[in-house]
């Protein structure tokens, strides 16, 4: 690890303006995949700016008919919350699956979000749940924020503040879970919001997606039967050493299923 400047703003237009003074910054939130880049010196910025002392980010609160979540408010305190459990059970599901005990307690949901892993569980959720990425300039749906393999729509000098949530009808998360990482081999997050069904993956592909098929056939037919037979096309998903891209693909359509079948 090189040496770098340690800074601890108190508010999030000190951290923009360190951002913009700075060398070589990077922020850091929970550190869950910044501290193992710098360790392994895959990163070697002049200045880290931490934003755990801002008070702001952190929190889960109901406005409306969203339920806002702070960019610092962690995946154990996600899954905990009773506003979260009793609005968006989907959504505390998820973030209860995200890695160990360790990660849960460490890792927030804007930094998971911002680093944007193709393997991540919170892609699948904020697209599945139409959520709205609020940073200090500006709102992103999340259909337009993840953008690619560990890519999104963030500009220099952009800090997640919160995340919007509007809260649907129905939600509930599926996982493949890696044994060792805890990261989704595959996920599906499936959400009826009242107006149509949203069927998101992650793990699957280099970034989160839709299944445009499934999401159809479920508005119309909420049922197992409905999307039984529909098949995700293998070409240009992910393949490794844990899982295929068939077998991946194959996954979804199980995955999907389960998570249908689950609203009973």
């Amino acid at each position: 690890m090189q040496d770098f400047t340690f800074h601890m703003p108190a508010a999030v237009a000190d951290a923009a303006s360190l951002l913009g003074s700075c060398e070589d910054p990077k922020l850091i939130a929970g550190g869950m995949t910044l501290l193992p880049t710098l360790k392994q010196r895959l990163a070697e910025p002049t200045d880290l700016i931490d934003l755990g002392a801002i008070a702001d980010l952190k929190g889960v609160k109901r406005e409306g008919d969203q339920i806002v979540v702070g960019a610092m408010t962690c995946h154990a305190d996600v899954a905990a919350s009773e506003l979260v459990l009793s609005t968006i059970p989907g959504l505390a599901m998820l973030a209860g699956q995200i890695g160990d005990p360790a990660v849960r307690h460490r890792g927030t949901i804007g930094g998971s979000s911002a680093n944007a892993d193709p393997a991540a569980d919170y892609p699948a959720g904020l697209v599945g749940l139409c959520a709205t990425v609020v940073t200090n300039q500006r709102e992103i749906p999340a259909d337009d924020f993840f953008t690619g393999l560990f890519d999104t729509a963030l500009e220099p000098g952009e800090i997640i503040t919160a995340m919007r949530f509007p809260i649907p009808k129905w939600s509930h998360y599926m996982k493949l879970r890696h044994p060792a990482s805890g990261y989704a081999v595959v996920g599906v997050m499936v959400v009826d919001t009242g107006a149509g069904v949203r069927v998101a993956v992650t793990g699957a592909g280099p970034s989160v997606f839709r299944v445009a098929a499934m999401e159809e056939a479920l508005s119309k037919d909420f049922s197992v039967k409905s999307i039984e037979a529909i098949k995700v096309d293998a070409d240009g998903l992910n393949a490794d050493m844990h899982a295929s891209a068939a077998y991946r693909a194959h996954v979804i359509t199980v995955l999907a299923k389960r998570a249908v079948a689950a609203r009973g």
